[in-house]
């Protein structure tokens, strides 16, 4: 028995250093395939050099480009958001609002303290006096409006003012003589051929249509003829012209000053044209009729191209007309 476990044990050691025989080989042989031949172990890898290490920095900047985050480690340690945001915007809008709302209350405000105390006063007011009459102004509910009147919103032109002159009896003659009184003013001379007699057989028209139409107001126009030649228009002269027109007419004349001052305030042209050798002339001017109400201010104005109907549907308008406000 002993020598039969002899013989086991020999066995096994006999197989044990046959399987070490046959793996030493193995692992040299891989270790000459990877050291060219050399039995030595392989070196460690080499470390990373300084640049690769900033290359990979330059990747890494590149990459986390406008994320707060330019090293890559993926935490920021700020807000991303910019220095503009909607809530902002909004609180901006309301501001900007607030102040055009504010802006635009205090100039009413301040407006309407303006229009009490200068344009409802008796002289008016008017934003181009030497153009355009003073108008006096209302409060409406919607606000100071022009006191309405038969020019509408464009206003009256500043025509007329204070004048004085002299009648055919030499008497003096104002316009306060004709207050409480409907004018229709009209500018010419006795010598004139055709325009001035025309226009004025056309206002007696109208006095005759209006005396059968509307008496009541046929008996609160005064209509009124200026001669632009003093120097010729004589009271004599003019006696004699009157004949031929409405017995209703008043003729005025005065000193060159007094017509020539009162002709500017209405703006009347007139000049002298065709003068002959002997002081023969005539007298170029403006070919207009103005109709004043009853307190001297002008009401309309009636150019020749106008028929007596459409003065006389005109002046009916003027003085019945009513405001609406």
């Amino acid at each position: 028995l002993r020598t039969a476990a002899s013989r086991g044990m020999i066995r096994k050691l006999g197989n044990a250093a046959t399987i070490c025989q046959t793996r030493v080989p193995i692992v040299a042989t891989c270790a000459r395939s990877n050291s060219g031949g050399s039995s030595s172990a392989p070196p460690p890898p080499p470390p990373p050099s300084n640049a690769g290490a900033a290359a990979s920095s330059v990747k890494y900047a590149k990459t986390t480009a406008g994320t707060g985050d330019p090293e890559g480690s993926g935490s920021t340690g700020f807000s991303t958001r910019g220095p503009v945001t909607w809530p902002a915007l909004g609180l901006v809008a309301i501001a900007a609002a607030s102040a055009v709302s504010y802006y635009k209350i205090e100039r009413e405000r301040r407006l309407e303290n303006a229009m009490g105390k200068i344009v409802s006063s008796e002289s008016g007011w008017s934003p181009n006096p030497e153009l355009l009459a003073r108008r006096q102004y209302v409060r409406t509910k919607w606000g100071w409006f022009p006191k309405e009147d038969a020019f509408g919103g464009a206003g009256k032109p500043a025509i007329g003012g204070p004048w004085s002159l002299v009648d055919l009896d030499g008497n003096l003659v104002t316009n306060e003589s004709f207050k409480g009184k409907w004018t229709l003013l009209y500018f010419g001379f006795a010598r004139c051929p055709d325009i001035c007699p025309s226009e004025m057989v056309k206002i007696g028209k109208v006095m005759d249509t209006l005396e059968k139409e509307h008496p009541k107001l046929r008996g609160q126009i005064q209509p009124i003829f200026v001669s632009i030649d003093p120097a010729r228009d004589s009271l004599k002269a003019l006696r004699d012209y009157a004949k031929d027109f409405h017995p209703s007419y008043v003729f005025l004349t005065g000193a060159p000053q007094q017509v020539q001052a009162m002709a500017k305030k209405y703006r009347v042209y007139m000049s002298k044209a065709d003068e002959t050798e002997d002081g023969d002339y005539l007298v170029d001017h403006s070919i207009v009729v103005y109709f004043h109400d009853e307190t001297g201010d002008i009401a309309d104005c009636f150019t020749q191209s106008m028929r007596p109907s459409d003065i006389v549907e005109k002046v009916v308008e003027r003085m019945t007309f009513v405001p609406s406000y």
